[in-house]
């Protein structure tokens, strides 16, 4: 009896306890989206028909400067759900599998330990392992509705009905006037791309109508008055030179966030119903503004800023963005804006903007502007996505060149800009340990299956200044460097010595002729990523007599079941690009293992689909089966 009348006690003071945490915890709704931009009326685009969110920006706040960190989903989820940019964590590559940080937790369990309801519909998607419990339930199910009677909630509702397969679905019959559309100046102007581009503002406007129905069951639950609202999209557009590249165009996204009176005292400082703010925020700030909101304070490995709650921070002079490896396609590039200026700071120089990514080239809008750039049919500012090489730095002014097609990096007048945009580049390099400047395998073979987080923190695991000096050395293309190129192709770190051959690679032919001796040694290095990258130098420029050396260094090293998922994912782009000047090893990649057992990478599949591009099953896209001649036929056309 005594026994039965203490269980009663508890559970009411559990009740209690529950509901007083209710009423000084205020409920917090995300409701999210996929693929789009700030295509919305509220944004002030005529074409838009959002009138949900536009309503919810009018009594909220709406920010005018939001960038996902990310060009796409996973890398941009990866650093909401651990409040650190991906690349801290190693975690940057498309569905790639890291380990979590030790002693960290991912935002969600914060609030859970601070006695939200925390729920998930339904789309995780992160690069990283979860560390036990993340939500307490996170299905096409889970609603704040089935939380514990008295407790706070947060919850995500995400709708995938502007994600890019939706644009490219059909049959479709389109609401929005192709004729109005703004093509962007990047695409070419024909009937495809003003379909897509049609079609894309129908389905921004189908995930608006979600919102609406997910404020309305707000509302008709009388939590309205109870609830902070956010309203956000993922990543940019879901349309090439969008999504997947990390200017302006794909990590620019709306965002609309409303506090009712009663929580009002937790909203930016200037916050007021309908502002719009230029405040300067990006993904890697909503964690730390969640814990913010729940009276949590951050923890210092949250690399974020709080910009709401108790214990929000001042604005921020700049945002971060990255690329690493998008599906089958390895890329390295870092961007940085103050909100008008656009930098991006391009590692591999050799790979177009426009690598072939099986699902892009679905996209009929990718399909048209390839045919045309092949066909020499494209102008200047169409012609970038796709040429090589890139150039190291790229500078836009919002203001004047929306679409950024006007590169500014070597204008004088914009110098000083910059060199301040460069320098704000590697100091958050510097500051987070990007680990990017390591290529996927050699982050994996170092990690050994620990967080590389935890692993590389040292200088002896992963001496990052001198990788980092060595990558810029590489690719800011001095003729200065090339001494200093020679010596870090004899440096004892792999990751060093990768960066000086890639010095080679991206100098072209005349890099070559320089580092011959070291390319030639390079080819039997212990690190698969140093002797890809010798390897193709030396086939696409180096002498005839080592051609034969550098396709026997990219055979030995596409074995997935050898080398690892990875690295066979990096020499199988190379054979690919070299197109007819690796024929010879065709045959063997037709019949050589597709995976690597050991893997626990979920892009193992990738090393099939390059065999199908390589062998002929594919579609290889672009360069692929083309060789060289093809490359600078185009090139000259597109400079015309």
């Amino acid at each position: 009896m005594k026994s039965r009348l203490l269980a009663s006690v508890g559970l009411c003071l559990g009740w209690f306890l529950s509901g007083a945490r209710a009423a000084d915890h205020p409920h917090i709704l995300w409701i999210t989206s996929e693929d789009h931009g700030q295509q919305m009326g509220c944004y002030g685009d005529p074409l838009a028909r959002t009138p949900n969110v536009d309503a919810l920006a009018a009594r909220g706040m709406l920010f005018r400067n939001v960038w996902s960190n990310a060009p796409v989903c996973a890398a941009a989820r990866t650093t909401i759900i651990s409040g650190m940019l991906a690349p801290s964590l190693g975690a940057e590559h498309m569905r790639s599998e890291v380990a979590f940080p030790a002693g960290i937790k991912m935002y969600p369990q914060y609030l859970r330990d601070a006695g939200y309801y925390c729920t998930n519909n339904n789309k995780e998607d992160y690069n990283l392992t979860k560390p036990g419990q993340v939500w307490d339930e996170s299905s096409v199910k889970a609603h704040w509705r089935n939380r514990p009677a008295g407790k706070p909630f947060f919850a995500i509702f995400n709708s995938t009905l502007s994600h890019e397969s939706q644009v490219i679905k059909r049959p479709h019959t389109l609401v929005t006037d192709p004729a109005k559309v703004r093509v962007p100046a990047y695409h070419p102007d024909t009937p495809e791309v003003r379909h897509d581009w049609a079609q894309y503002y129908d389905v921004v406007s189908a995930v608006d109508g979600v919102a609406g129905e997910k404020l309305k069951e707000l509302e008709e639950a009388g939590l309205a008055d109870d609830t902070i609202v956010f309203y956000y999209a993922d990543h940019g557009a879901g349309l090439p030179r969008s999504k997947r590249w990390p200017s302006d165009s794909g990590l620019r996204v709306p965002m609309v966030v409303y506090f009712p009176a009663k929580w009002r005292h937790l909203a930016p400082k200037e916050y007021a119903p309908g502002v719009k703010s230029d405040r300067l925020i990006s993904f890697v700030d909503l964690a730390p503004t969640l814990l913010s909101l729940a009276g949590v304070r951050p923890p210092a490995t949250m690399q974020g800023f709080a910009f709401a709650g108790s214990f929000q921070t001042e604005p921020q002079t700049f945002l971060y963005g990255f690329r690493g490896r998008m599906d089958e396609r390895y890329d390295l590039v870092r961007s940085v804006t103050d909100g008008r200026y656009v930098y991006l700071r391009n590692y591999m120089l050799h790979r177009s903007q426009g690598q072939h990514v099986n699902t892009q080239f679905l996209t009929p809008t990718t399909q048209v502007w390839r045919r045309m750039y092949d066909a020499g049919q494209t102008n200047a500012a169409q012609s970038i996505f796709w040429r090589e090489p890139k150039s190291p730095e790229e500078l836009y002014d919002l203001r004047a060149d929306p679409d950024e097609t006007r590169n500014l990096a070597d204008s004088a007048e914009h110098r000083a800009i910059l060199e301040k945009f460069r320098q704000a580049q590697q100091a958050v390099a510097l500051r987070v340990r990007d680990k990017g400047f390591l290529t996927e395998a050699e982050v994996n073979a170092r990690s050994a299956g620990k967080a590389p987080y935890d692993v590389l923190a040292t200088d002896t695991a992963y001496p990052f200044a001198r990788i980092f000096q060595a990558a810029n050395a590489a690719t800011l293309l001095s003729a200065a460097a090339v001494p200093q190129l020679r010596e870090n192709c004899r440096d004892a770190d792999s990751g060093v010595r990768y960066w000086g051959v890639m010095g080679a690679l991206v100098r072209g032919k005349t890099g070559v002729d320089a580092m011959l001796a070291e390319l030639r040694t390079a080819l039997g290095d212990s690190a698969p990523s140093v002797r890809i990258v010798a390897a193709e130098a030396l086939v696409r420029y180096g002498p005839s007599d080592d051609v034969a050396a550098g396709l026997a260094a990219l055979k030995a090293s596409v074995d997935p079941t050898k080398v690892g998922a990875y690295a066979s994912v990096a020499a199988l782009t190379t054979i690919n690009e070299l197109g007819a000047k690796a024929a010879s090893l065709h045959d063997f990649i037709r019949t050589m293992p597709s995976s690597d057992p050991t893997a626990v990478a979920r892009g193992d599949g990738y090393v099939a689909r390059l065999q199908s591009y390589i062998t002929g099953k594919g579609e290889a896209g672009g360069d692929a089966a083309e060789g060289d001649a093809p490359k600078k036929k185009r090139a000259k056309k597109a400079a015309k």
